[in-house]
């Protein structure tokens, strides 16, 4: 057996009697690696993150496609900022082979017999024109799940212990998906003042930076189960910027930034945390970036700031509801122009698919208090969506699940999902946190073909092949179907570089395979499901 380089590893290590780690606490050793997450970095290269509550010096990660010699290394950084808890600790891992499955430890792991155990497990990205089919996870507007989050005591839908939360669930099918899309709305720490004002939190506000961390650091524990073994892609939402929820209200006093220490301010928490592939898709940081996977182009867009002011003004620039953020671009049009430079650039043989997604939405059955619709994000984008052809887009923001029909420019395109020309909208902000959910409001708009809010849950989308994709809401309480539709694209495959459906075309003959059950243009809404988050251990609150 070789274990090349771990022999030091397993020396600091903690034995196999040490206390089993309780999330949202902070451990003995403050060199425990935690909150383990991935990313793609190309088809070849993968990005290990993970968190400590002390610096790392050299933090490396160990790895190799067999289980018994993760001799491979790779060395990064670990850094912090003002007023958090934890150092992020990133490691860009290269030189992969596309679409195969490593084994990896980190720096300081904490198991008796790492080699019988088994370490963690990701795979990288499948190459641009695999046309081997797949399913991918979306998840918007998740929030900390249990005492300090959604719970049996937080708001709409009422639920019980009985049945799974959304971290649950998509922990439960994690062999089901290939990665997750998490595109805003991450862990909603700054929901913390609102839980205080309800009585759910008792916290005065001088200790409010030491709460918004906690859950912070709760909700990264939480998605552990996960996010250690599959890519966790992230996009900015309104509730990474501040830690004030955007203004909140408690009788006639009106909370603003002000009540944000230094590194609660400007997405900081957001940017230090996470690692996307915007070095390898031209984009910046974590707020705008692609990534190819098999027979689709992703394409990740920030709706938070840098929208661009030559067509808009410069009122959103650096966000909206005063967020005081961005922009993080070095000029006014940089995302636009690199959306439509990244867009013009697929090769359609290779990816057929492009799905773009963002957090706010511009089509949705709601009115447009406290900037709910983005009709800047609708100028700023749709018309590069339409010009260059995308299929699918994903967002959230609002807390309902509602799919629509394909539209262009508020009008429903006439073929709906066979074979149509402007790109199918699904909204689906049903991930579950304190806020409960939303209402809609009626009339709907001519291309709602169905909307729920009762049941939370995340979106799968199923790639068969070139022609035809799937998308279903999941509900997180018993990993039921609650809506599937399918869509269809009158285009030839090309040649794959890894395997295929033998029929190359998922009906065998190019039609479509199965008829929209929620379609025929009317509004189905689904029956008062009502789901539940287990409630997780109880520990302390600071």
């Amino acid at each position: 057996m070789r274990f090349a380089g771990v022999t030091s590893l397993l020396a600091l290590a903690s034995s196999a009697l040490a206390q089993i780690y309780v999330p949202g606490t902070v451990p003995e050793n403050k060199l425990e690696p935690l909150q383990h997450r991935l990313s793609y970095a190309g088809s070849t290269g993968m990005y290990v993150s993970w968190n400590t509550y002390a610096e790392v010096e050299n933090p490396t990660v160990y790895y190799g496609e067999n289980v018994w010699d993760l001799s491979s290394t790779a060395t990064g950084i670990s850094i912090t900022y003002e007023s958090s808890l934890t150092w992020s600790n990133h490691v860009k891992v290269t030189g992969l082979k596309p679409g195969t499955t490593y084994h990896y430890i980190v720096s300081h792991t904490n198991c008796y017999n790492c080699s019988e155990l088994a370490p963690y497990t990701f795979t990288t990205a499948r190459p641009a024109g695999d046309h081997t089919p797949y399913s991918a996870a979306v998840v918007i507007d998740m929030g900390v799940m249990g005492p300090y989050g959604e719970s049996v005591e937080s708001d709409y839908p009422i639920i019980t212990a009985n049945d799974s939360n959304t971290m649950q669930s998509l922990a439960r099918y994690v062999d089901g998906y290939d990665f997750l899309w998490h595109p805003g709305d991450i862990a909603y720490a700054d929901s913390w003042l609102r839980e205080q004002i309800d009585g759910y939190l008792n916290v005065s506000l001088e200790d409010s930076y030491k709460i918004y961390n906690f859950l912070l650091n709760q909700y990264y524990d939480e998605l552990q189960p996960f996010t250690a073994y599959k890519p966790y892609m992230v996009l900015p939402g309104n509730h990474e910027s501040n830690c004030d929820e955007g203004g909140t209200k408690d009788g006639n006093i009106t909370y603003d930034l002000s009540l944000c220490v230094e590194g609660q301010r400007n997405f900081t928490g957001y940017i230090n945390h996470f690692r996307m592939p915007s070095e390898e898709s031209g984009g910046v940081g974590n707020f705008w970036y692609s990534f190819d996977h098999g027979m689709v182009h992703y394409v990740s867009i920030n709706t938070e700031t840098d929208l661009g002011n030559g067509l808009i003004g410069e009122d959103d620039v650096n966000g909206p509801e005063d967020m005081d953020s961005g922009p993080f671009g070095s000029y006014p049009n940089e995302q636009i122009d690199w959306l439509e430079k990244d867009l013009a650039s697929v090769d359609r043989k290779k990816t057929p698919w492009v799905i773009v997604s963002g957090h706010r939405p511009w089509y949705a059955a709601a009115n447009n208090v406290s900037n709910t619709i983005c009709w800047n994000c609708k100028l700023a984008f749709e018309p590069l969506l339409l010009k260059y052809n995308v299929d699918m887009v994903f967002y959230g923001h609002i807390h309902m699940y509602e799919r629509n029909a394909p539209i262009a420019n508020g009008v429903p395109d006439p073929n709906e999902l066979n074979n149509p020309s402007a790109p199918w909208y699904i909204l689906n902000g049903l991930g579950g946190h304190y806020h409960g959910t939303s209402q809609w409001v009626e009339p709907f708009p001519s291309y709602l073909r169905y909307i729920q809010n009762t049941t939370y849950g995340w979106s799968k989308i199923t790639i068969h092949n070139c022609t035809h994709l799937t998308h279903e809401f999941i509900a997180s309480s018993n990993g039921s179907v609650i809506d599937s539709a399918t869509l269809f694209k009158d285009r030839q495959c090309g040649a794959s570089v890894g395997p295929t459906n033998s029929s190359g075309n998922f009906s065998g003959n190019g039609s479509v395979p199965w008829t929209d059950v929620n379609a025929a243009g009317a509004v189905q809404l689904s029956s008062a499901l009502m789901i539940a988050m287990a409630v997780v251990a109880a520990m302390s609150l600071l």
